[in-house]
């Protein structure tokens, strides 16, 4: 018999909320939470490591420890009240899953599990609104089929729709190219043409935006500066002519020119280039990062990093150091080095010389040893950065000394990592976090230029 007493609505969390969150004990507000037994045995479980998510479950014991202190089992049965956001706020309480609530569960499987004590509670007190909250769409579904009320866990979503993410560019009306060309001052700097804008324009404006302009021949603008009083902007560079070519690399369109101008700007610490596969981002990012190294010297040496998530089945133990392991995650990588490494100009032995030559300065180092780090003047790409945590990505950014930028590439719609989506990725959290600082800048590449044969897959498979 189930005896204790509920509010209006109780929670029941799966153990991935927690691994994901581990402080969705506290993102309920007002309301009841409660934690199965099952789900206090599969954090126990997943607790030993030095992974990300173990230190999330690690993170969870000491918020459940500190909520038991001098707590008794009166007090437990009870529920333990849960700090609400303000001091006067309303409180939930925290329940747990003691001797009383022990409900049958026909097999070990920990979705079950938890649906049989989550029907208990709700046939013994139908006054309280039971949901059960989930990453997992396979045990929404079955607790829906079972009359359950199932949710996925939204607190760790960056944006409600991926369609509203910043793209980094927008389109220019009239009124605005002329306020541009009518500028209330012109002047050069380190080569760059600025223009301060009219008061009143800088609606909607963030400091990066890259702003096409009606003419095609014209490379557009991107805002520089964004306050009350003022407006500053620059005349984008245009990559798109072979003689600006950047390390043999020319931009093939618009998006790609404006992606150079932020990459080769030491203005800009932090860029991230969103795109689907074929639209040049890793070839861009090298290509700038390698002219700023070796002709520019502006960094040191460039290092290329990524999370190891597999697509199909992992192939297992992979020995050697610790860039021999990184070696089969960064084809991509290879890649794009094999083909800057070509000079027309070059034979064979040329070729071969330019290319140990680029793997001396190009570093590959794990995500995993990241920690406790500190770059200085260094080029920094993260690949495949939609498959990091928020707190991947956290922990990458915050390893950037003075004199280094940091570049984060990759495609939200490839995400392999459990439990992540489009709206719960690292990378969409830091596009949308950064928007607003002057020292960063975002492009969303659209068009393919790999091949037509990879153009028409991308559009037709």
């Amino acid at each position: 018999m189930i005896s204790s007493t509920y509010g209006d609505k109780l929670y029941v969390l799966d153990a991935n909320v927690l691994i994901q969150d581990p402080s969705a004990l506290f993102r309920f507000h007002e309301h009841d939470v409660f934690l199965p037994t099952v789900v206090l045995e599969q954090l126990d479980e997943a607790r030993q490591g030095t992974a990300d998510l173990s230190q999330n479950v690690r993170q969870v014991s000491h918020f459940l420890s500190e909520l038991l202190e001098h707590k008794d089992h009166h007090q437990i049965e009870a529920g333990l009240d849960l700090p609400g956001p303000a001091r006067d706020s309303p409180r939930g309480r925290l329940f747990f899953q003691t001797p009383e609530l022990t409900a049958p569960s026909t097999n070990s499987d920990t979705g079950a599990a938890i649906l049989a004590i989550a029907i208990d509670i709700d046939r013994e007190h139908p006054a309280t609104s039971v949901i059960v909250i989930s990453k997992d769409i396979n045990l929404r579904v079955k607790a829906q089929v079972m009359g359950l009320v199932a949710q996925d866990y939204y607190n760790d979503k960056v944006l409600d729709d991926v369609n509203l993410l910043y793209t980094g560019m927008a389109d220019v009306d009239g009124t605005m190219r002329q306020s541009s060309l009518d500028a209330l001052e012109c002047w050069q700097d380190d080569g760059r043409t600025l223009r301060e804008l009219a008061p009143g324009t800088s609606a909607d404006l963030t400091p990066g935006l890259c702003i096409r302009t009606p003419s095609n021949e014209d490379a557009g603008i991107i805002v520089r500066e964004v306050s009350a009083s003022r407006t500053v902007v620059s005349t984008a560079k245009d990559y798109r002519d072979k003689g600006q070519a950047v390390w043999g690399v020319h931009a093939r369109n618009e998006e790609q020119n404006f992606a150079l101008n932020l990459l080769l700007d030491p203005d800009f610490d932090f860029v991230s280039l969103l795109g689907t596969a074929g639209t040049g981002k890793t070839l861009l990012a090298l290509a700038a990062g390698l002219v700023q190294t070796f002709e520019e010297k502006r960094y040191r040496e460039i290092i290329m990093t990524r999370v190891t998530v597999s697509v199909g089945e992992d192939i297992g133990y992979l020995p050697g150091t610790e860039e021999e392991k990184m070696a089969p995650w960064m084809g991509a990588l290879m890649d794009n080095l094999e083909v800057l490494g070509e000079r027309a100009d070059q034979g064979e032995w040329g070729r071969a010389a330019s290319q140990d030559l680029l793997r001396n300065r190009v570093k590959i180092r794990s995500v995993n040893f990241m920690r406790g780090r500190t770059f200085l003047n260094r080029y920094i790409i993260v690949d495949e950065a939609q498959n990091l945590t928020r707190k991947q990505i956290k922990t990458l950014v915050t390893r950037a000394g003075p004199g280094t930028k940091v570049v984060c590439i990759g495609n939200i719609a490839q995400i392999d990592t459990p439990y992540l989506s489009e709206t719960t990725s690292g990378l969409t959290y830091v596009v949308d976090r950064f928007k607003s600082w002057r020292h960063s800048g975002h492009v969303t590449l659209h068009r393919g230029e790999r091949s037509r044969l990879a153009d028409f897959a991308a559009e037709s498979l």
